[in-house]
């Protein structure tokens, strides 16, 4: 892996999000824990977790089938996560 800025960038929101979610924790502990779509009890890390995994599988994809700015797809990322948090 070629450490470029993109790549500095990219752990670098990764680690923010990270923090964010720890700071969300310590002010409202517990993580809410719901039922989604999926039929399973998720709280908000497990939600974290399922929208980068899916975020990581759609721009796989999208560098394998589209020929388009990866831009593109992460944007498609963010309606994703969004998506995740709201309803699974």
């Amino acid at each position: 892996m070629a450490w470029t800025w993109p790549t500095a960038l990219f752990f670098i929101f990764i680690a923010t999000l990270l923090i964010g979610m720890v700071i969300w924790e310590r002010f409202v502990p517990g993580g809410s824990p719901r039922r989604g779509v999926l039929g399973l009890d998720t709280t908000r890390g497990d939600r974290l977790f399922i929208s980068l995994l899916g975020s990581a599988f759609i721009h796989l994809i999208w560098l394998a089938l589209i020929p388009l700015s990866l831009w593109i797809a992460s944007i498609v990322c963010i309606f994703y996560a969004i998506f995740v948090f709201r309803y699974v």
